[in-house]
């Protein structure tokens, strides 16, 4: 099989690049629930799965949007970092650990 040159594979590259990137990732997003609302949802013709409820894809996304995390900067007074490092050390987990359940009581408190 013949090489591809560089001028034939960069393109696809650089465009597969682009998807990897935040940006691309939030067009992908935004493109799959613009398809998933209008309904035009396809699916790939060689896929072995069957083609799935607009409903359940719409159930799907909430899940993985459930699970998914994302890095952010925060400042806190440093009490209350040592008081997390100190009931991290107590309990043999992750100090973030200690800090991710207590924003999300604090937000189960609050709705």
């Amino acid at each position: 099989m013949p090489r591809k040159s560089k001028a034939e594979t960069e393109p696809k590259l650089t465009e597969a690049a682009w998807y990897s990137t935040p940006e691309g990732r939030r067009q992908t997003q935004r493109e799959f629930e613009r398809a998933l609302k209008r309904g035009t949802l396809l699916r790939s013709p060689g896929s072995p799965i069957p083609q799935t409820d607009a409903k359940v894809l719409a159930e799907l996304v909430e899940k993985a949007k459930a699970k998914a995390t994302k890095a952010i900067s925060i400042r806190l007074p440093v009490a209350d970092l040592e008081r997390a490092q100190q009931i991290a050390a107590e309990e043999g987990i992750g100090y973030q650990t200690v800090l991710k359940r207590a924003i999300r009581t604090g937000l189960r408190k609050v709705s």
